[in-house]
C-alpha cells in the first residue's frame, strides 16, 4: 500500500485541529503589516489581523512560500517513504502553486504531485480532507487525486464584501472590476468561477446577500444533500444567520463548519466578509 502524505497553504483555512485530525500539513503563507512579517495561522491569527488590518498605515501585503520552504517539506516526507500530494490555492489568484511546481521538480516528480484546486479557502480544504481522507482508506494516489477533482468539479463558492476596497488595491480585482462605480451603499457579491473571482451580483443589504446566497444553493443543488462551510471575515452575526437559513433549507452531511477567513485572504477581502464554500455529496 502506497503512503500518501496530503500536503496544502494556509489558504485553505483549515484550523489547526481539522489539520491533525486529518494528517494534513499546511505549509503557511505570510502577511506583512507596518514593517512586520508574520507567518498565516502560525504567528497570527485573523482575531489578532483584523483588528491590526483597521490601523494599518498601508494595506498589507502577502507573500507566498519561497521554493526551499516547500523542498523542505516535501523532502521531509519524501525521505520517509511517502508520496506527497500537495493542494493549493488557485493559480489565477496566486503563484504558490507554480513555485510548489518548481519545488516538486527538485524533490522529484515521481514523488510529489501538486495540484491547483481551482479555489481558496474552504473551496480548496474540502479538497484537501477528501484527499486526506482517501490517503487514510489506502487508495493510490490515481484514486486520491481522482476523489479531490471530483470534489472540486462539484465545489461553489460564494461571498459577499462590504467594500471592493481591499481586492482593488491588493490587485486582485479581475473581471469584479465590473462592479467599480456603481458600489455607494452596494454590497458585491462575488463567485469563484475557473479559478477566479467573478461578479455575482450586487445587493443593498447583508440580509440580500444571504438571501441570494441560499437561492443559488437551491438552483445549485436542489433537493440533493450537501457538505456546506461558512466562513466570515468580523461579520459572525451573519455567519451565524447564514448557517441557521441553510440548516433549515437543506439536507446537510455533517455539520456546518464555521470558520474565519484568515489574514492572507483577509488582506484582499476586508472586514464584514461572508461567505459560503458548498458542494453536492455523493460521486
Amino acid at each position: 500500500m502506497e503512503k500518501i502524505k496530503v500536503i496544502t497553504d494556509s489558504t485553505s483555512d483549515l484550523s489547526r485541529e481539522t489539520a491533525v485530525r486529518y494528517g494534513i500539513e499546511i505549509v503557511p503563507l505570510s502577511v506583512q503589516i507596518n514593517g512586520q512579517s508574520y507567518l498565516d495561522g502560525v504567528d497570527i491569527t485573523p482575531d489578532q489581523f483584523y483588528p491590526m488590518l483597521a490601523e494599518a498605515e498601508s494595506l498589507p501585503k502577502t507573500s507566498q512560500p519561497s521554493p526551499l520552504d516547500f523542498i523542505r517539506v516535501f523532502e521531509r516526507w519524501a525521505s520517509q517513504g511517502y508520496l506527497v500530494i500537495s493542494l493549493h490555492l488557485s493559480r489565477g489568484l496566486s503563484s504558490t502553486v507554480d513555485t510548489a511546481r518548481m519545488a516538486a521538480e527538485h524533490v522529484g516528480p515521481d514523488r510529489v504531485t501538486v495540484v491547483d484546486s481551482g479555489f481558496l479557502s474552504w473551496g480548496l480544504a474540502f479538497q484537501v480532507i477528501e484527499a486526506a481522507t482517501a490517503a487514510a482508506a489506502g487508495l493510490s494516489v490515481k484514486d486520491v487525486l481522482d476523489r479531490a477533482r471530483s470534489v472540486r468539479d462539484r465545489m461553489e463558492l460564494l461571498f459577499s464584501l462590504d467594500t471592493l476596497h481591499y481586492l482593488e488595491k491588493g490587485g486582485r480585482i479581475g473581471k469584479v472590476s465590473a462592479l467599480l462605480g456603481s458600489l455607494l451603499n452596494i454590497k458585491p457579491l462575488i463567485r469563484v468561477e475557473n479559478g477566479i473571482y467573478v461578479p455575482f451580483g450586487k445587493v443593498r443589504s447583508q440580509a440580500q446577500a444571504l438571501e441570494r446566497f441560499v437561492q443559488f444553493m437551491r438552483d445549485t443543488a436542489g433537493s440533493r444533500p450537501i457538505r456546506v462551510a461558512v466562513g466570515h471575515g468580523l461579520a459572525a452575526e451573519a455567519a451565524q444567520k447564514l448557517m441557521a437559513m441553510i440548516e433549515r433549507s437543506f439536507q446537510v452531511v455533517g455539520e456546518i463548519t464555521l470558520f474565519e477567513v484568515g489574514p492572507v485572504i483577509g488582506v484582499h477581502t476586508g472586514p464584514g466578509t461572508v461567505g459560503v464554500a458548498f458542494y453536492p455529496a455523493g460521486s
